[in-house]
């Protein structure tokens, strides 16, 4: 093909003065920011100069998403670092030492540790900002299609408002485009929007046609915005008629074209102002609970920092005052004259200011990104976070708050899709009041993959392919079995095996004088039209697709361990189907290749909902085929095989608020207008038609139908309604559509209702359990009826088996109820065995203001809530309130869009990226496969996290503070001079350099408790929640253990020197060596678990400084006159006192701490130092004395304040058990309905 640049296109003519330029910035922001936007096509302009284009004013297609140039990447950056006060604060404290009445150290020394900092921050931005660069070049030169006279292949970046651009099959779209014209005949697109909201279904998009050549209309749109599900749009002809569009006349940036062709369409928004973009608001930023800690110690270092200046102020003052006459070091200015007392202390203030500074910890935050970075890297490499089915891992999406994984007390998680597979199985059916159970369909698979596991292990044959002419080995066990049990169970998903009773009453339907106005036929004919999802060629499917590079087949093996069904029903089902027309559903043949084998002409479904594709499927079974969709008309094969095509004249989509989908068709036989209606039950009930409420035959359908939907309820099974209406009367097709769906869905006619499982998720009962003893709060809030709810609430084990209690009195009457229960003196030590189930009316009436507070006091009392019909609004409501008002540390987790409201509100949000799409992953902090991927995220890594950075940053803390105390006592002896008994570099070397490291890696790899050990007893957990490691106490306590260390580190030379007449830098330097060896050696001691690169970072830190010293002693003869550290280190090394004075000052120094840690270790020992001493016993015994451990738990239920006291020998586990509660009365009223369930 022909290439054409960019230059080629705008031609020339454009003006480059600046009156030019300022005024088309002007002309084009005012374009912009109009409501309506008219857009022409560039065809008849093409090769005009670019002021002659009419389209000009919009942005281009090339996008920018990197902030910095090569010519103001300085300037830039300089800028957005100054936005830290940190750094604001240091580099106004290296420009007040140029002052020369002021300052401490040399100027341009005092500037190279900050420099250092903003220039590693500078280096990560840089790289970062480096490949967005390189990501938005790699876009922006992709290559499309666009049309001038012929399709001609451009860049993305080449691509203007008003371009006609094609788009071929599996295509990217590069801009916003009004679809035109497609390859299909009914010029349908379909699109996947994957990339977009991480949906993988197909979506359709349509519209009138048009041709470019012949395109001469004008395009008014909206102007831009973020909203992916709107758009407006009409499109005038020269006779101005108006040809309306909508979001289904759109193909967006970013989708992907699938099983089309091509598709033509005109370009609305480019760049920054399609859809995409504008919804691109990059990585979201949250503080965590211990940086906003963090942020108030440095308030307090900061309050400490101006109190030693103060001090050593008016010690200067005091000093100068004392003085009999003016010694001869004070030298005064040109004129003779000295500053007086109180002038001198001023200036001196501002001295200690720069001599004292790092106090305040400047390499801190850099630090806590790297260690959080290196916490980061672990979570990512977990392969027990790993999902094998969807080959995909925990993904870390906000990269801050990894330590409040280790502080959460309260989960909220909503049900389909997080608890449950949202696998959908047809379970049973309702038609016409009477119950067809489907007792063969979903059965327990796990007999069956045991089972088919182990034939396939006894294969001895080795599978041989090649891939590029090299041959490699593939086992039977490890690769075959695996993806076969994979496919099995995704047929599973799609397989429905028929009732038979119901397979002979479609076929006495069939043959009936009535035939397809049978209600038995409009039901399943409902199930098949009514749902929007969208038909395609099983070749063209992607979703579970197995990749091999030979297909496989698999037959006789199959066969052979199918599940049977019982007694003859295996043999009247193929009767049934060879009789009435319904395509057997057996898996005769599986295909394990990049394009799955279907028969010729089968097809596939493509389902926004997974129950929607499992009632289409059991449509199919019974023979009613979905063969086609288009905008205009849905396409049925019926049991007779006769193909029936309907005429859709408005569609009814559903929403949270209606909780029902309905679908207007003209019928292709009788010619009647036909509604059919589906939705949530209880939605759906009460727009039944009068007869029902009658005594009639219907009154007695919809109470048995109501009825069965109660035991399906009951049975964990998600419950829908089938309705239809036929309109006979004379409507035209325009005063239907004009009709309003309220008036639309009444008097309706109840066909039936339907039963469908959807299984909990593996391990969900057991991490429920785990997080609940680990003193975590499981809230359930979900859409679902309440006996659905409840059921689920049993089965994943939020609740334990007791009586339900339901009040309606109020909330005073049921927390009365239960405050009685806690104070009985026999229940005081025990935890709360009561739960809490509350339907979304209710809940509406206790999150009004007067009642949230007794809400609250109610719900913190039980051990679990569970919260039934609740809208997205009310679920992040729930989470707000919970965590404003209770201060506790909140994590939401959902896999949904209706879950986002509720991820974002939460302290810490996760997203599950199941069957739903990816909204709610969209808009985590951290996204998962599997619910129980939440056990080991918190347990093991939040605690982790948590401890790691909370003990780095005391760390931090205590080092800063006992190095800088080491010149604040020599103040002292100086007159608060200002001086210094270090040498500058050294200084800086010795926070730079020599001590930086090792609490680096403490943060990122000390480990107090094994992993094991933390999933074996979720109990430790509690050790982080509340205020956790990092508190007011463990800061002080460091801070004066600090100030304790640098005393003896001082005073310890200097009483071995005292009287003698050693020069400044020979007693600076013992005293530098022995708080290299203090500091680090306290950090030893605070190491919980030593590995080899511990050893090689302490060592090699000590080695740095001997070595750094001994270099700088050797060279610098004079670097920092009149005194010079020449030599010294060489010296004080050939002197016994020196060893003397690092030993004896080291071991003072500790001795406190070390032998504090060893009495509480030895007489109070913490659950985690006991959980360590578990830790080294062999794992056998380990795992005995953990499920020991656990078992205390079973019988003596503790306080959630609590840690359990661990297992002995002689520990004994009887309590006295209240069983009062249990029988509590059931109370009726009219204002609120509150389930509580008590043991």
């Amino acid at each position: 093909m022909e290439r054409m640049g960019a230059g080629a296109r705008g031609g020339g003519g454009l003006s480059w003065s600046p009156l030019a330029l300022l005024r088309d910035a002007v002309l084009s922001q005012k374009a912009r920011e109009k409501e309506l936007r008219s857009l022409v096509s560039n065809l008849p302009f093409e090769g005009l100069g670019k002021s002659k284009q009419p389209n000009r004013f919009f942005k281009p297609n090339a996008i920018k998403t990197n902030k910095y140039t090569p010519l103001f990447f300085i300037p830039m950056n300089l800028y957005e670092q100054f936005h830290r006060l940190a750094n604001v604060y240091f580099v106004g404290l290296a420009i007040l030492n140029f002052i020369p009445v002021v300052n401490a150290f040399q100027p341009e020394v005092a500037l190279i540790p900050i420099c250092v900092i903003m220039f590693l921050t500078a280096l990560k931005d840089g790289w970062e900002d480096f490949r967005r660069y390189q990501s938005d070049k790699k876009l922006n030169n992709m290559p499309c299609l666009i049309y001038t006279k012929h399709y001609i292949e451009r860049r993305w970046k080449d691509v203007r408002v008003g371009d006609f651009v094609k788009v071929v099959c599996n295509e990217t779209v590069p801009a916003d485009l009004l679809l035109l014209h497609t390859s299909d005949p009914n010029n349908v697109c379909h699109i996947e929007t994957s990339n977009l909201d991480g949906e993988t279904n197909l979506k359709q998009r349509n519209n009138d046609v048009f041709e470019p050549e012949s395109f001469n209309c004008t395009v008014v749109c909206e102007k831009p915005n973020n909203n992916l599900n709107h758009f407006k749009c009409f499109v005038e002809k020269p006779d101005k008629e108006k040809t309306g569009a909508g979001i289904e006349s759109l193909l967006l940036r970013g989708c992907t074209v699938r099983n089309t062709e091509h598709a033509i369409g005109f370009v609305v928004y480019a760049g920054h102002e399609t859809k995409s973009m504008l919804n691109n608001n990059g990585p979201r930023y949250k503080r965590s609970k211990l940086e906003r800690r963090l942020n108030v110690d440095v308030f307090f270092c900061v309050l400490l920092l101006f109190i030693m200046c103060l001090i050593g102020s008016l010690g200067h003052y005091l000093w100068l005052k004392n003085l009999s006459d003016v010694p001869s070091f004070l030298v005064s200015d040109s004129k003779g004259h000295l500053d007086s007392p109180s002038l001198s202390s001023f200036y001196m203030f501002f001295t200690m200011i720069i001599l004292l500074q790092i106090l305040i910890p400047i390499s801190l935050y850099v630090s806590v990104e790297l260690v959080k970075i290196g916490q980061i890297f672990f979570i990512l490499t977990d392969v027990d976070l790993y999902d094998e089915e969807t080959d995909s891992q925990v993904q870390c999406r906000s990269l801050n708050i990894t330590e409040d994984l280790g502080q959460i007390e309260y989960i909220f998680s909503d049900k389909t899709g997080t608890l449950t597979e949202n696998k959908m199985v047809f379970r049973r059916c309702s038609i016409m009041g009477k119950d067809y159970p489907h007792k063969e369909n979903g059965k327990d698979l796990s007999h069956f993959i045991h089972t088919f596991k182990n034939a396939v292990t006894q294969f001895q044959k080795v599978i041989l392919y090649y891939r590029n002419s090299n041959r490699v080995i593939c086992c039977c066990l490890r690769k075959l079995s695996p993806l076969v049990v994979i496919a099995f169970l995704h047929h599973q998903e799609t397989q429905v095996i028929p009732d038979e009773k119901l397979l002979q009453q479609i076929s006495r339907s069939e043959r009936s004088s009535s035939g397809i106005s049978d209600p038995y036929m409009d039901f399943f004919l409902a199930l098949a039209i009514c749902n929007s999802v969208v038909v395609s060629m099983a070749t063209t499917q992607r979703q579970r697709v197995i990749h091999l590079h030979t297909p496989i087949r698999l037959t006789t093996l199959w066969r052979a361990f199918l599940p049977k069904q019982n007694g003859s029903s295996t043999s009247a089902h193929k009767r049934s189907d060879d009789a009435n027309g319904v395509q057997p559903r057996a898996l005769d043949t599986v295909t394990l290749s990049a394009r799955p084998a279907a028969a010729s002409g089968d097809v596939c479904y493509e389902a926004e909902s997974p129950d929607e594709a499992a009632l289409v499927y059991a449509a199919k079974t019974y023979g009613f085929t979905l063969l086609a969709r288009t905008p205009n008309s849905v396409t049925v094969r019926v049991p007779s095989g006769e193909e029936l095509v309907f005429e859709v004249l408005d569609t009814l989509a559903f929403d949270s608020n209606r909780k029902r989908m309905s679908v207007l068709v003209r019928h292709p036989i009788t010619g009647e207008y036909v509604l059919y209606t589906k939705g949530a039950d209880y939605a759906i009930m009460e727009l039944l038609g009068t007869p029902y409420a009658g005594d009639g035959q219907q009154k007695k359908i919809a109470a048995d139908t109501q009825y069965h939907l109660d035991c399906y309820a009951k049975d964990g099974l998600r419950t829908l309604s089938e309705q239809h209406i036929s309109f006979i009367w004379a409507y035209g097709r325009e005063e239907l559509m004009m009709a309003s769906a309220v008036q639309l869905e009444t008097e309706l006619t109840l066909l039936g209702a339907t039963g469908i499982e959807d299984r909990l998720q593996e391990s969900v009962p057991d991490t429920i359990t785990a997080l609940r003893e680990a003193g975590i709060k499981v809230w359930v809030l979900t859409g679902d009826k309440p006996e659905t709810a409840l059921n689920i609430g049993y089965a994943c084990r939020l609740m334990e088996e007791g009586d339900l209690v339901t009040c309606v009195s109020i909330l005073d009457c049921t927390l009365e109820e239960v405050r009685r229960y806690h104070e009985d003196p026999r229940n005081v030590d025990t935890t709360q065995k009561i739960s809490l189930m509350i339907d979304g009316d209710t809940l509406a009436i206790a999150l009004s203001p007067d009642l949230q507070d007794r809400f609250l006091d109610l719900a913190k009392r039980c051990r679990s809530v569970l919260c039934c019909r609740v809208t997205p609004l009310q679920k992040s409501r729930v989470v707000k309130l919970v965590r404003d008002k209770l201060k506790v540390m909140t994590l939401a987790v959902g896999d949904g869009a209706n879950d986002v409201n509720m991820i974002q509100v939460a302290d810490v949000g996760i997203g599950i990226s199941g069957q739903e799409g990816m909204q709610a992953v969209m808009a985590s902090d951290f996204a998962i496969t599997r619910f129980k991927h939440l056990k080991k995220l918190l347990l093991v890594h939040g605690h982790w996290c948590h401890t790691r950075l909370a003990n780095m940053i005391i760390y931090f803390f205590y080092k800063n503070a006992a190095y800088v105390n080491l010149l604040f006592w020599y103040q002292f002896y100086c007159g608060f001079s200002g001086t210094a008994m270090i040498d500058y570099w050294l200084m800086i070397f010795f926070n730079l350099f020599f001590t930086s490291t090792p609490p680096i890696m403490f943060g990122i790899m000390d480990k107090d408790v094994s992993a094991e050990m933390l999933m074996g007893v979720p109990e430790l957990y509690r050790t982080g929640q509340g205020s956790g490691e990092y508190n007011f106490r463990t800061f002080w306590i460091s801070m004066l253990d600090a100030f304790y260390q640098s005393l003896v580190c001082f005073f310890v030379p200097y009483l071995a020197y005292q009287g003698s007449d050693v020069d400044i830098f020979t007693f600076g330097t013992p005293l530098n060596t022995s708080s290299l060896f203090i500091i680090l050696l306290h950090l030893g001691i605070e190491i919980k678990s030593w590995t080899v690169v511990h050893w090689i970072i302490m060592l090699g830190s000590v080695a740095l400084y001997f070595i750094v010293t001994l270099a700088y002693s050797a060279i610098c003869v004079t670097c920092n006159p009149p005194s010079n550290p020449y030599w010294i280190l060489q010296n004080q090394m050939a002197d016994p006192m020196f060893y003397l004075i690092c030993i004896i000052s080291t071991v003072v120094a500790l001795l406190p701490r070390y032998t504090f840690y060893v009495l509480k270790n030895s007489i109070a020992p913490s659950p985690l130092i006991q959980a360590k001493h578990l830790d080294r016993m062999e794992p056998s015994v380990r795992d005995m004395w953990m499920k020991e451990w656990r078992s205390l738990r079973g019988g003596t239920e503790v306080k959630e304040s609590r840690l359990s006291t661990p297992p002995s020998p002689t520990l004994e586990t009887s309590v006295d058990f209240y069983p009062g509660f249990g029988d509590a009365a059931s109370f009726v009223g009219e204002d609120m309905s509150l389930n509580v369930i008590g043991d």
